[in-house]
């Protein structure tokens, strides 16, 4: 798997807590991951580089005076967006709208100021937000995004007012500090944008490689039960931990190379280790807001895009990331907030 020099020296580490190691230092240099190379179909030199990084991404922000519109005939919810350079989902928020965002003329809109990215062909949150310095999960907020979190064409991102007013005069010290790549960013903002009317392309039924800049459809339901990916001692479990430190999910200890399977029924939303504090990492969306995430892997077998059913083999476990004895973290999250896996698993006898 290819990785990002810069990126992942500065990846954060506070999701996931090494179990029974409390003073332990992240080693200085991340961990070489041996991914299956079949995974992709491909060798490792060859395989496709990350979706946020298949649509540079342009610092072209507009800044948009606050103020207040009134609507004329035949005017759109769109059209003043286009004319304000305001976001139309912003405008919506701002004002109470809600679908189908019926306005009338004469009517007053108030018109929340900023600066706003406009969204091109392919590129995904995750790189609009490295690109200005910006945190994806502060601009998620910003625009109340949901699931399945498909950025469109054309549509208006407003930015943090805390980000850099110009970053592109950003040092990449300065860039690489200011952005932090998570699960939650990879679930929120690795899709590439679609233009309006086009659809996502359907998951693979099959292992093979499904180009970065494709928008994929992510299941419209899900049977809500899933099912332990591997057995073995739990080192670590869901909660706090004191000292500040928090497990979003369970650390299972298991031997190097113990297949890891599916939770659940979904589709795998991402599969690599440019997290460095997970290593080898697979998450899988199961639909109506549920994802798995499955971390320290040492080979990975699915990719992107990929259909799976529950129990089928999507890696190995191994001690990959910042951990020292193999074991698998394994995290279940509803709407993007990790839940307790030992609440929605079997209990085990």
């Amino acid at each position: 798997m290819r990785h990002i020099a810069i990126l992942t020296l500065v990846l954060g580490a506070t999701a996931c807590i090494p179990p029974g190691h409390d003073a332990y230092a992240p080693p200085p240099v991340q961990p070489q991951l041996p991914t299956d190379p079949a995974a992709l179909g491909t060798a490792p030199a060859e395989a496709p580089v990350s979706t946020w990084q298949a649509a540079p991404v342009t610092p072209r922000a507009r800044s948009v005076e606050s103020g207040t519109y009134i609507v004329r005939p035949g005017d759109t919810l769109r059209g003043i967006a286009n004319r304000t350079g305001a976001g139309s989902q912003i405008i919506a928020s701002a004002n109470g709208l809600a679908a189908p965002y019926v306005i009338h003329p004469g009517q007053q809109l108030k018109i929340i100021g900023g600066r706003y990215h406009t969204v091109a062909s392919g590129e995904t949150g995750i790189a609009i937000a490295r690109a200005y310095g910006a945190s994806w999960s502060d601009i998620v907020a910003l625009n109340t995004l949901e699931e399945p979190y498909i950025l469109r064409v054309g549509q208006k991102l407003l930015l943090p007012a805390t980000s850099p007013s110009d970053p592109a005069n950003l040092s990449i010290e300065q860039r690489a500090a200011a952005f932090n790549l998570d699960i939650d960013d990879i679930v929120t903002g690795s899709q590439p944008a679609l233009a309006d009317g086009a659809a996502a392309k359907e998951p693979s039924d099959w292992r093979k490689a499904i180009t970065p800049n494709t928008t994929i459809a992510t299941p419209a339901s899900f049977s809500g039960r899933f099912q332990w990916p591997v057995d073995g001692t739990i080192l670590s479990t869901f909660g706090s931990k004191g000292g500040g430190k928090v497990n979003d999910g369970l650390n299972i200890g298991v031997p190097k190379g113990t297949p890891i399977r599916a939770s659940a029924d979904g589709v795998v939303a991402y599969s690599g280790d440019e997290i460095g504090v997970f290593g080898g990492l697979i998450l899988i969306s199961h639909g109506t807001g549920w994802v798995t995430a499955y971390g320290h892997a040492d080979k990975l077998n699915v990719t992107r895009g990929q259909k799976v059913k529950a129990g089928d083999i999507i890696g190995l476990a191994g001690d990959s990331g910042y951990v020292q004895e193999p074991q698998l973290h394994f995290e279940i999250r509803k709407d993007r907030k990790p839940v307790d896996p030992a609440i929605h698993l079997p209990k085990r006898g």
